[in-house]
């Protein structure tokens, strides 16, 4: 059996926030060179809304876009007398340098980058609320489709299964399993959060929870690793099936990024009607804080989210607000590693 309580003796973030924040950059630079973004809030500070009227742009992107700015202390948010959503002013770094009037301004210099897949993609995105193909291939389909292949679902699950070696452990010590059984990791990938989780927590016994193909690919990563003894795969689709009962912790690890509000509701809901009363929730992803103004490697993460898959990277504020209308209660956050975070939560 491998060895899952095993941490790195080296601290991995700088490596992760390489990839996590590759995009960041493409969606500053659509900001300047196609919407001049800075140039008109310095002029008209607004709220969310107003912008997406303003500049033709759906919520979900351009509200990854504004938290990405804000964490980057080009823009400040600023309760609005008229509004119960701040409005957003630029601050003298981008007044000076992101304002086209200013004689320090650097489109241009940015203007030089503007024919890249990924900023094209973003002008896209933003205008349309519709994902990009992964990585901009063209190619390959958007991820959602991607995923029901073979070739692409084992590719992408071999890569989200060799951060669980490092975020796995650090998650595991997170969890408050004392009296606990059985933990149902929901959209759990190839199972190595579940198998890292029982390996700290002996008494436990789990189930992956994953559609196909991906549940095919689940079962063979978890016999390799010696853990078919302590954790089970049942396939299913957690938006049309119903959640496996007799669970007591439910996790979802790196899954609601991906998903917009409206596909997020009823996750929670579905958990919250599968848990037994006094049920622990386990939401284990890179979290904003609550106000929404980092942390900068968090919002750059959640631009290269907002490209692939429908969703972004949640502040706590929001899940805490959403898992509230699901009927949790007794919220509780934790730091991990590599700018990942648990949040938990309690079926009352």
């Amino acid at each position: 059996m491998l060895d899952l309580t095993l941490t790195p003796a080296t601290d991995p973030t700088s490596v992760y926030r390489y990839r996590d924040g590759l995009y960041a950059a493409d969606l500053l630079t659509a900001a300047i060179t196609e919407f001049d973004l800075f140039t008109w809030l310095a002029a008209h500070p607004s709220d969310l809304a107003t912008i997406c009227r303003h500049f033709g742009t759906a919520a979900r992107p351009t509200d990854v876009m504004l938290t990405l700015f804000t964490a980057n202390h080009f823009i400040t948010p600023s309760p609005s007398l008229s509004s119960a959503h701040p409005l957003f002013h630029v601050t003298d770094l981008a007044r000076e340098h992101l304002v086209s009037t200013s004689p320090f301004f650097l489109g241009p210099y940015y203007a030089s980058t503007k024919e890249r897949p990924v900023v094209k993609d973003f002008i896209t995105i933003l205008r349309t609320d519709k994902p990009a193909n992964w990585a901009s291939y063209k190619n390959e389909k958007t991820w959602t489709e991607a995923m029901l292949t073979d070739e692409f679902a084992t590719t992408f699950t071999a890569a989200m299964d060799c951060r669980g070696f490092t975020l796995g452990p650090a998650l595991a010590k997170k969890i408050p399993a004392a009296g606990r059984t059985r933990l149902l990791d929901i959209a759990g990938g190839s199972g190595i959060y579940a198998c890292t989780i029982a390996a700290h927590h002996p008494h436990l016994t789990a189930t992956v929870f994953e559609r196909p193909p991906v549940d095919r690919i689940a079962r063979r990563m978890i016999e390799k690793r010696g853990y078919t003894a302590r954790v089970a795969v049942v396939a299913g689709d957690m938006f049309t099936d119903p959640l496996p009962r007799d669970h007591d912790i439910h996790l979802f690890s790196n899954v609601l990024h991906d998903w917009d509000v409206a596909k997020v509701r009823p996750l929670l809901a579905a958990s919250f009607a599968a848990l037994p009363p006094g049920g622990l929730l386990v939401i284990h992803d890179a979290h904003l804080n609550a106000a929404k103004t980092g942390p900068l490697p968090v919002a750059a993460y959640s631009a290269i989210l907002m490209s692939v898959t429908e969703g972004k990277c949640y502040a706590t504020s929001e899940l805490e607000t959403l898992l509230t209308d699901a009927g949790f209660r007794d919220f509780a956050f934790a730091e991990t590693i590599a700018d990942r975070s648990v949040m938990t939560a309690l079926k009352p």
